[in-house]
């Protein structure tokens, strides 16, 4: 098992780490938690739990949370923003994948 320090490092770099509580995360996203619970609701992000049941957020959940909270801010229903949110990061992955394949020399699947 690494150094306690090695695996400080390696959390603290990790973008799918459950570093913030949701009080926390609600006030970097100059947000409310029943905002957040909302997001959860609608399947947006799925918080982790502490060993005590409080919902852990990550670097990735809160960069997506703002992202959503941007759309509602502008008038977009929370529910439709959700949508919007989830459709941007299928749209990245799959234009991610097809790079990778263009640089591989492969062809993406029709």
């Amino acid at each position: 098992m690494p150094p306690r320090s090695t695996r400080l490092v390696d959390s603290l770099d990790d973008d799918d780490y459950p570093a913030y509580t949701m009080g926390r995360a609600a006030e970097m996203l100059g947000t409310t938690p029943a905002f957040l619970r909302a997001l959860g609701e609608h399947r947006l992000i799925t918080p982790l739990r502490s060993e005590g049941g409080h919902r852990r957020y990550s670097r990735y959940q809160l960069r997506v949370a703002a992202r959503a909270r941007e759309l509602v801010d502008q008038g977009t229903p929370i529910e439709a923003a959700c949508r919007i949110v989830i459709l941007e990061d299928q749209l990245e992955e799959a234009q991610r994948i097809n790079e990778e394949l263009r640089t591989q020399g492969g062809q993406p699947p029709p």
